[in-house]
């Protein structure tokens, strides 16, 4: 699978409704079948920061989404709302799925 994590750091007068700007490129992203899973986090450090935690299946999964018309416009709703170019770790990984933490089993 391809395991993706992007930070983006919104400017201040967008950070209140970056979530409500991303909701259709979200919303699409999840409804596309290779997607495992499109997370997003808020900074508890950096109230302006959030967190994209994404997966997809497989290359052909990966490369769909990249080309699709949602992504564009998806890139292009968030770039005015945005301090910088999002920061990116994106790696092809085993597995298709999250699993548990060894270090910490529960019950």
């Amino acid at each position: 699978m391809y395991f993706i994590v992007v930070k983006f750091e919104t400017k201040p007068e967008f950070t209140d409704q970056f979530m409500d700007l991303v909701g259709p490129f979200t919303s699409a992203t999840r409804e596309e079948p290779g997607n495992l899973w499109f997370d997003w986090s808020r900074s508890v450090e950096n109230p302006a920061e959030f967190v994209l935690v994404e997966a997809f299946l497989d290359d052909e999964a990966a490369g769909a989404h990249a080309q699709s018309a949602h992504f564009a416009a998806g890139l292009e709703a968030m770039r005015p709302a945005l301090v910088a170019t999002p920061k990116i770790v994106s790696r092809k990984v085993d597995g298709d799925a999250w699993g548990e933490m060894g270090e910490l089993q529960i019950g």
